[in-house]
């Protein structure tokens, strides 16, 4: 065995240190410094367009508790319904999928992860097509079948959480199930030799183990329900169901801009993300979820026997609610004049699609949405590597207060969040406004929750010893987590980096007020659409978005079939 002198311990010590410093000054100062002008402007009591401000009070925070209490119950309410049933789809499906035996589990896994790839703007415009009231068309069937009334209104509380957790159950799906592919089967396999049925294994043994995935899904999952805006903006507004990003939303449209309410609106919500993640480390803090060792295993599913064509079932009716039924919904309507279900009543056209073609800023915005995914998403996950590592394995001092840093642009709506970045840039003497420098910036930012709570999971599992004999082999910081840490880690890795990419593909809230003329994104350019045209139109812009993601996913899984192999 190599004996460490004094001159490597102090190499490897100062490059970790130098690494370690170089991430959190940069992380620090890109959540910080919005951080900064997102409080002072929330404090501003006098003129909202005037900064820095010219008078300063609570005034905006004591009207949240007393004229929106009303939007903080309807936030409170979809939320908590939308994590609730997003956590189910996501345990249940990444259960059946990575711990089972059903038929087609790559080809369904696949499928699984559609849904990401629409984003809840397009699930929502769906759905609005599918169940609003009178027009929509379940209603228009029902009617035309002599039922009477509406048969379902979409424009509720049930209606907002519905399509919020349909398109988030997904990324819950692929958060557990990294933890659940880095679970030794052993112990599922003792359970049922002591003859525990296949349900309490699950609920007594595969829970458990994958708590920190699932205490992690859920704590992302939450916070993103708080700040989701595409569903609320679409459902919501027509329903008069306001919550605090529309809130939020209608305070920045209003002249003069309120500014100063929209900031203590977001800041609000860090409350409740500040107890959650409290509450998430002390549980940690308190359990033990290793469950990858030195000793070798491969996974080994379960038999389901009959039972596995019904957990098929369970996937397939998934993708038909959350993909195919949306998707059918808006290709009949962009190829439609006047969106209708009556055949005998409808025009069909591709006019919708043609003028969609035409516009030469959605085919940029599509281009650069693509551009700035790859390029977040790849540097981005080897600096969440890095953090997460620091947070669960350094000895530094504040690690979990570092946690708390890289979790608040999650605690925050990102439309104040893309509101601080922009006051924060205008600010500073660097002319990177209005580029697409500043969207990579605010995208990194507001994926680092994202990036961190995805490989926590995985982290948490993996043996301390498996990293301390690296180094008690001689093994540098830098070689060890190339050679251990990283390799360990690659199914959690390239879960953040399929996420991540697919997140800044289909940001809205932090895209609103930092695109630019020259510096487009394709999400906004769709809320554009649905706001000043029809509805067939916005379908067709939805559907090139989706259909040209889908492509550049399937040529880049093509390209790294061999990588990609990890996430099955």
């Amino acid at each position: 065995m190599t004996s460490l002198t004094a001159e490597d311990l102090k190499a490897r010590r100062n490059w970790q240190a130098i690494i370690t410093v170089i991430v959190l000054l940069v992380v620090g100062f890109l959540v910080i410094l919005p951080l900064v002008f997102l409080v002072e402007e929330s404090l501003n009591t006098g003129d909202p367009m005037a900064f820095p401000p010219e008078s300063y009070g609570l005034k905006n925070f004591i009207a949240i508790f007393d004229e929106d209490i009303h939007v903080l119950w309807n936030t409170l309410i979809i939320a908590v319904m939308a994590t609730i049933m997003a956590i189910l789809i996501g345990f249940t499906l990444a259960w059946i999928l990575t711990r089972t035996n059903v038929p087609g589990r790559e080809k369904l896994e696949r499928l699984m992860e559609l849904p990401y790839y629409m984003t809840p703007l397009v699930g929502a415009l769906a759905w609005a097509v599918i169940a609003g009231p009178k027009s929509g068309f379940a209603n228009q069937l029902w009617k035309g079948a002599g039922g009477s009334g509406d048969l379902v209104d979409i424009y509720t509380h049930f209606g907002i959480a519905w399509i919020m957790a349909l398109f988030e159950g997904t990324v819950a799906f692929v958060m557990i199930s990294a933890s659940m592919k880095s679970m030794d089967p052993a112990l599922e396999e003792s359970a049922r030799v002591m003859g525990a049925s296949k349900l309490r294994t699950m609920l007594t043994v595969t829970l458990p183990l994958v708590m920190p995935g699932v205490l992690g899904a859920t704590l992302f999952v939450f916070a993103e329900m708080l700040g989701s805006f595409a569903a609320a903006l679409v459902i919501g507004i027509p329903g008069r169901i306001y919550v605090i990003t529309t809130a939020i939303w209608d305070s920045t449209l209003s002249y003069p801009p309120d500014y100063g309410r929209a900031s203590a609106m977001g800041l609000s919500l860090f409350v409740v993300m500040f107890l959650m993640l409290t509450f998430y480390r002390r549980i940690i803090g308190r359990g033990t979820f290793t469950t990858i060792s030195g000793k070798a295993f491969r996974p080994r599913p379960m038999d389901m026997g009959r039972m596995a064509w019904v957990l098929f079932s369970v996937c397939l009716l998934y993708v038909m609610l959350a993909v195919v039924l949306p998707i059918a919904a808006l290709v009949f309507t962009s190829l439609q004049r006047f969106a209708t279900v009556i055949l005998s009543q409808a025009e069909f056209t591709l006019a919708n699609y043609q003028t969609a073609l035409s516009l030469g800023p959605v085919r940029t915005a599509m281009g650069n949405s693509l551009m700035l995914g790859f390029g977040v998403a790849s540097f981005g996950v080897l600096v969440m590597v890095i953090l997460v590592w620091i947070i669960y394995r350094s000895q530094l001092w504040g690690r979990g207060s570092i946690e708390y840093l890289v979790m608040f642009p999650q605690a925050v709506p990102r439309l104040v969040f893309g509101l601080a970045l922009l006051w924060a840039w205008l600010n500073i003497p660097i002319p990177i406004y209005g580029t697409l420098w500043l969207l990579a910036l605010a995208y990194f930012t507001v994926m680092l929750p994202l990036g961190v709570r995805t490989l926590a999971g995985v982290v948490l599992q993996i043996d301390k010893s498996l990293e301390e004999c690296a180094r008690v082999c001689g093994a540098g910081w830098v070689y060890q987590m190339r050679t251990v840490t990283l390799p360990l880690l690659k199914p959690g890795i390239l879960a953040a980096w399929l996420l991540i990419f697919m997140a800044c593909v289909r940001e809205l809230g932090a895209s609103v007020f930092l695109m630019g003329p020259n510096a487009k994104v394709i999400a906004p350019s769709i809320v554009n659409a649905f706001a000043t045209s029809g509805t067939e139109l916005t379908a067709a812009m939805a559907l090139i978005q989706t259909f040209t993601v889908i492509v550049a996913l399937a040529i880049l899984f093509r390209l790294t079939r061999g990588t990609t192999k990890e996430l099955s």
